[in-house]
């Protein structure tokens, strides 16, 4: 049972989250929240130990359809970035702030990046194209999220600044109208790049959160120098071009590392 002490590890966090959230708020709707979350994860995890080999997409679809169809359609929770402004704004810790404080403030302390690989549902969509390694050189672009960033901060300010009535009805038609841009920008960006992951490393506002955190994380893929070879299979199959060989906190790109264990799965010699 031991090499199943991860999955139950992180199935224990987000239970206790759940757990604490219902009874700090008094809302069933936090137990229900973040025990599916942690059930979904556990269970990605659990069926990659048992290699199969479309364990992380399973937990994609469980997670990203959850959160952009019942949380964000049907719910009418707006779970983008100025979402989460908005809550902040009229002060209550509901949501998209636990949401946000949870996956891509705090929690990257713990998962780093495990977000972007498991649970995104833009990244859920993007990672069916075709180019998920790579094939070009990295552009030095990013400082765009920056301004996305921004961007979203100012929008939802305007409106509080101006006293826009039915404010989160406009919150409900940001967040379709957000998902609707985010995706065709992404596609867009992924076949003119060649990279699937090009809007996760050049405009996604919330990687402003999660880099700075995810230098931070507990949860790492290491490797054993001791067993590799340098063959660099693990690099060319990195989508977010990290150096895994490098164990050292600043290892090139290391805070954009997603958890997807494809490099894991390639190496010849099980160095990481």
């Amino acid at each position: 049972m031991r090499k199943y002490s991860f999955p139950i590890l992180i199935l224990a966090i987000f239970e206790t989250v759940a757990v604490s959230l219902w009874l700090t708020k008094d809302n069933l709707f936090y137990l229900f929240n973040f025990s599916y979350i942690g059930l979904s994860i556990s269970l990605g995890c659990f069926l990659f130990i048992r290699k199969y080999k479309h364990a992380r997409r399973l937990v994609q679809l469980l997670v990203g359809l959850y959160m952009l169809v019942y949380l964000g359609l049907i719910c009418g929770e707006n779970m983008q970035i100025e979402g989460f402004w908005y809550y902040l704004f009229t002060g209550v810790f509901e949501a998209a702030t636990i949401h946000y404080a949870v996956a891509k403030i705090f929690g990257p302390l713990i998962f780093g990046r495990g977000w972007c690989g498991y649970a995104c549902w833009t990244a859920m969509v993007l990672d069916f194209l075709p180019y998920k390694t790579p094939k070009g050189e990295r552009k030095k672009i990013g400082w765009i999220r920056y301004f996305t960033f921004a961007l979203s901060l100012v929008f939802v300010a305007s409106l509080f600044l101006a006293k826009v009535g039915n404010i989160e009805r406009i919150m409900f038609w940001a967040f379709i109208i957000g998902n609707v841009l985010y995706y065709a920008v992404g596609i867009i960006l992924a076949f003119a790049f060649k990279d699937n992951r090009a809007f996760c490393k050049y405009i996604c506002p919330i990687t402003v959160f999660l880099k700075p955190m995810s230098y931070f994380s507990f949860v790492r893929v290491n490797c054993d120098k001791e067993k590799c070879i340098a063959c660099g299979k693990c690099k060319r199959v990195c989508p977010m071009e990290v150096d895994v060989t490098d164990n050292s906190r600043n290892r090139k790109n290391g805070t954009e590392c997603i958890l997807c264990m494809e490099c894991v799965n390639s190496c010849p010699k099980h160095a990481l």
